[in-house]
């Protein structure tokens, strides 16, 4: 007999729960990528700091007519097409995603996939879960990224903030990750490293959440609020967490189940024939 699943679906962040990354945008380095491969497309700035000004203001510029409510997340990709427009070049977006992608590598000094992390989805799945991903990020740098490390094909949903307008702990975003699992709430799991972020966020629309600890900048030792609170990337701990919810629910579903059954065999056996 299958034991029925209290989790029909698994919610991942990704950056600190399934990829280990490490950025540095501050630094000279990405700008003066960014700038030599502008420069190669006739884009010309003559200083980093030129550069820097000026996305900025294509940053505001191209998110000045979205909704900025609470939580509100800017969509970056039109401020890297902008920088080609202040130089009197109709850039395409082809043009603007390897700007993007280029200053995105040049800031980046790691990016690995934390190890069990393929595996793990790979499980889930297997399991009849569904699997999104619901991640706070910049869709014109992350996209890329999972295609680089074998994630893209391992979701059934990819739910990016740049593209919804607002990030996590917004209940928006995750409203929308419920609605494309067609789930409850009660029978979803947020997995993240972000205890505000991920674990608040969830907990406040309904949502178990299970905490990595996997950096200190994003929360404690252990998250209060959390359903499971594991040390690092504990993908194993996850899974035995998963599994014993299952059974728990399984167990306190079972007279229910127990119950339409007889109910069900009583009306069969109740019909009349002519």
């Amino acid at each position: 007999m299958t034991t029925a699943l209290k989790y029909q679906a698994v919610f991942f962040d990704l950056y600190g729960t399934l990829v280990d990354i490490h950025t540095d945008e501050q630094g000279e380095g990405p700008w003066t990528a960014l700038r030599c491969a502008l420069y190669r497309e006739g884009a010309d700035f003559a200083t980093n700091e030129q550069l820097r000004a000026q996305f900025t203001r294509e940053r505001a510029k191209a998110n000045a007519m979205r909704d900025q409510r609470e939580w509100f997340e800017p969509d970056l990709l039109p401020a890297y097409r902008g920088l080609f427009d202040a130089c009197w070049i109709d850039g395409t977006p082809e043009q603007a995603r390897a700007a993007a992608w280029t200053f995105r590598r040049a800031s980046t000094t790691k990016l690995r996939l934390f190890p069990g992390a393929i595996e793990l989805l790979e499980r889930l799945h297997d399991e009849g879960r569904a699997v999104i991903l619901v991640s706070n990020a910049q869709a014109c740098y992350t996209k890329p990224e999972l295609a680089l490390l074998g994630l893209d094909e391992m979701f059934d949903d990819i739910i990016i903030s740049s593209d919804e307008g607002v990030r996590k702990p917004s209940f928006e975003i995750f409203r929308r990750a419920l609605i494309d699992a067609d789930v409850e709430p009660e029978r979803a799991l947020m997995v993240g490293n972000d205890e505000n972020s991920d674990i608040f966020g969830a907990v406040a629309c309904g949502i178990d959440a299970a905490y990595l600890h996997t950096d200190d900048n994003t929360g404690g030792a252990t998250a209060p609020r959390a359903a499971v609170s594991l040390e690092g990337a504990d993908y194993e701990g996850l899974l035995a967490f998963i599994h014993d919810a299952d059974a728990t629910w399984d167990a306190s579903h079972a007279p229910e189940a127990a119950a339409r059954a007889t109910d069900g065999g009583a009306c069969g056996g109740n019909e009349t024939k002519d």
